[in-house]
């Protein structure tokens, strides 16, 4: 044990597994978020296919909710390059969730709107996380926990 409280890895274990494999209550922090953000997002993505969209859809359609964004503000707030927006946006397109649109102040951008069946859509998404995940004790404070580890890792990374 680490004078940090957790378990430490000794060289000689073969697998690098801390502990028996079935005692997660001795997984380092890091490997318990990996691990749960794993498990969500194979959830969410078997739950988002089932009405056709995939995860980087949903980002999409969340952030249109405000409004129409150019291509470009979707991929900065979206925290992806460009051209990963832009297949995105094919995709959405395609399906009939989006609409996009030439700027009329600048020629150069694509204006980037919901459709009525993306709005339908993301209606149908946003029961997603009520119906996928188990009631926590004090979801806030998970959240809150998070939302700094995200403002934290992000602040080194964008």
């Amino acid at each position: 044990m680490s004078e940090s409280g957790e378990a430490s890895v000794s060289p000689n274990d073969a697998d690098g597994a801390l502990g028996t494999p079935d005692d997660v209550a001795a997984w380092p922090t890091g490997r318990l978020l990996s691990t749960a953000a794993r498990l969500v997002e194979h959830a969410w993505a078997e739950s988002l296919e089932k009405i056709g969209l995939t995860h980087a859809g949903l980002i999409v359609l969340h952030l249109l909710g405000a409004g129409s964004l150019s291509q470009t503000d979707l991929a900065r707030r979206a925290r992806v390059e460009t051209q990963t927006m832009s297949r995105t946006l094919e995709r959405l397109e395609r399906d009939g969730l989006v609409a996009r649109v030439k700027s009329v102040e600048d020629g150069r951008r694509h204006v980037v709107t919901r459709t009525d069946e993306g709005a339908r859509v993301w209606q149908s998404a946003c029961t997603l996380e009520a119906d996928l995940f188990p009631e926590l004790a004090d979801a806030s404070a998970m959240r809150h926990a998070l939302l700094g580890i995200i403002r934290l890792s992000s602040a080194r990374r964008w």
